[in-house]
């Protein structure tokens, strides 16, 4: 895998922290939470914070810069769940009573570790490949176009596939629909309320980074780690 160009100051930093983000989330989605008459998973007040990150990266970076934190983030999320199946696996030491407690929080269920994989990995390049192609479109004018945009594509692939993918032959129609809504509309929202503050993250990377890249070159293939892209400037 490349490495993206080391002048910039600031995205190793934000790659680490996606990447974090990202683990983290997947630590916490087991618990359901009572947030007024909605019960969710507590990874929603984390895992759309990984979209806006990617609009980040491909709005400041380009798509390369993008698909790099992609692919560490599945990889990451991948090693997390494999050691704690591990760990899991391993005799518990005579005198510690807390394997049942252990088992509950990283005891990923193989099926539903499958579907957030797949749709991490398709979310996130549907996320990244939208945002790239709406600013050759509109000239790298209009971000909110691009930050919206994007959001409705990415959030429509990953949430649709991680429910269907989870619930399909288990649950109702009514019920992975009824699933599929409130929780694609919900993470719309949340992005959407969050634009204020992505601009003012993106314009300060930008002028803080002298860097604004156009994927004019790019092939947009997930599996091609090559940098390009060219930076200009742009009025957003």
């Amino acid at each position: 895998m490349s490495s993206i160009a080391p002048r910039y100051k600031y995205l190793d930093a934000l790659t680490t922290a996606f990447v974090v983000i990202l683990l983290v989330s997947n630590l916490v989605a087991q618990k359901i939470c009572m947030i007024g008459p909605f019960a969710i998973s507590g990874a929603i007040l984390l895992f759309p914070i990984t979209y806006i990150f990617g609009d980040i990266f491909t709005e400041v970076y380009g798509f390369a810069a993008s698909r790099r934190a992609i692919w560490l983030g599945f990889f990451g999320t991948a090693l997390l769940y494999a050691m704690a199946a591990a760990v899991i696996a391993l005799p518990a030491a005579p005198g510690w009573r807390n394997q049942q407690a252990f088992t509950a929080v990283f005891g990923f269920i193989p099926r539903i570790l499958a579907a957030s994989l797949v749709a991490y990995w398709f979310g996130e390049f549907a996320n990244s490949y939208t945002m790239a192609r709406l600013k050759l479109l509109t000239n790298g004018r209009k971000l909110w176009t691009r930050t919206i945009g994007s959001t409705i594509v990415g959030q429509a692939v990953d949430t649709v596939l991680v429910i269907v993918l989870t619930f399909a032959g288990t649950a109702p129609l009514r019920t992975i629909l009824n699933l599929i809504a409130s929780t694609y509309l919900l993470k719309v929202a949340y992005e959407v309320l969050a634009t204020p503050l992505t601009y003012l993250v993106i314009h300060w990377l930008k002028s803080a980074e002298g860097a604004d890249v156009f994927d004019r070159d790019e092939r947009f293939n997930p599996f091609s780690f090559a940098l390009r892209g060219q930076a200009e400037p742009s009025d957003s």
